[in-house]
């Protein structure tokens, strides 16, 4: 976004307060700067020079979860999360409480494959040590090895179709268990499935922290890899991966990767779920932010789960985790509020397993959630495919 185009978000705004209503850090603050109407207005404030800048600034609008809630309540249309991402980016040089985290994330996009090995070689002393005394908002448990540490094409005896696969941070050296579930599903419909190389972060973890620049040769490294492949599909198992990918790329290098879906939306197409068999009698489905707002999916994760036998389970408010990536590192106290909303509604509804679509939200959930099992939804999908016993 330039300067012009920010400017003119940000006069759009008529004050209205239509953004309050699915706020998740309004929801626990109640106060007006931590809401969309009140941190457009600080930056108003801010760009016409009636504001300086200071670290209560910087923490008002770094507070802000970009869930994109807001987004589509906004009777002008104010583009909110383009407008953080670039208040952001003004306010990165006075912001010193996240300067390190902004220096170890864009290290770690830089070099993930060095990072992942220092970070494994040190985090049973290190991160139970950083968790302990707050820094870390979750212990993380690295696994030994990455899923693209050798994998790059699965074929298949009879191919119906090509599918490319942008794994993203998380799932690649968090999660590569939930990637081989992909595979594997994909691998029984009849799909050859591309892990190509030179994929790189999406980019998300830097604008979140206002590094444009920095996101921006992400941007282009990963549409000139994707751009080239001839598949049906890019699927990742990160809704904010395939919204970046979809949506936000296009608004920051002027194109984006057009066959990037989530994988709800492209399964439910291709598979007779009334024919599988869940393990789980019952189920609540918690929405990542990304998903339902950003993408507008709700319907289709909660459509293949019912079809599959599983009894869905209302709750009486459908909230906000509170990891949003960077956001819990930075808010912690807000994430931990958001976070206990979340968990005690699902320890009302009494099911037999909480199922989302999103690896962060997966870790969040997994930080309060001890009795049931915290789930992928491929994982499920991936469990109802082997023979029942």
């Amino acid at each position: 976004m330039d300067s012009a185009k920010y400017l003119s978000e940000l006069s759009k705004c008529v004050r209205c307060g239509s953004c309050k209503a699915l706020c998740p850090t309004y929801d626990e603050d109640s106060s007006e700067t931590m809401v969309a109407r009140g941190r457009l207005a600080l930056l108003s404030a801010f760009s016409s020079g009636q504001l300086r800048s200071s670290q209560i600034l910087n923490d008002r609008i770094f507070s802000c979860t970009l869930c994109g809630a807001c987004t589509g309540l906004c009777p002008p249309g104010v583009d909110i999360k383009e407008v953080m991402y670039h208040g952001r980016s003004l306010l990165k040089k006075t912001d010193k409480k996240r300067k390190y985290l902004r220096f170890f994330t864009n290290f770690w996009t830089k070099q993930p494959k060095l990072s992942f090995k220092l970070l494994n070689m040190t985090q049973n002393l290190l991160f139970p040590y950083l968790f302990k005394k707050g820094v870390l908002p979750f212990n993380p448990e690295f696994p030994e090895r990455q899923l693209k540490e050798a994998l790059h094409v699965i074929t298949v005896s009879k191919k119906k179709g090509r599918v490319a696969v942008f794994t993203g941070c998380t799932v690649n050296f968090l999660y590569p268990y939930l990637g081989e579930s992909l595979i594997n599903v994909l691998h029984g419909l009849g799909f050859e499935v591309i892990l190509p190389a030179g994929e790189v972060c999406c980019g998300a973890p830097l604008r979140t922290l206002g590094l444009e620049e920095q996101a921006r040769e992400l941007a282009e490294k990963n549409v000139g890899i994707f751009s080239k492949l001839n598949v049906e599909a890019v699927l990742s198992l990160c809704p904010t991966c395939t919204l970046t990918l979809k949506t936000d790329y296009p608004k920051l290098i002027g194109r984006g990767v057009d066959k990037a879906m989530d994988i709800s939306t492209f399964f439910i197409d291709k598979m007779d779920f009334s024919q599988l068999i869940s393990p789980y009698k019952s189920a609540v489905y918690h929405d990542p932010c990304h998903l339902k707002y950003g993408l507008g999916i709700v319907k289709e994760p909660r459509k293949i789960i019912a079809s599959m036998g599983t009894d869905l389970i209302q709750t009486h408010g459908e909230r906000c985790c509170g990891f949003a990536g960077i956001f819990c590192f930075t808010n912690k106290e807000l994430s931990q509020g958001l976070l206990d909303k979340c968990t005690s509604d699902y320890a009302a509804a009494g099911s037999e397993a909480i199922i989302t679509s999103c690896p962060g939200c997966i870790i969040q959930l997994s930080k309060e959630i001890k009795d049931k099992p915290v789930l992928h939804l491929v994982e499920v999908i991936e469990e109802s495919l082997l023979p029942q016993p």
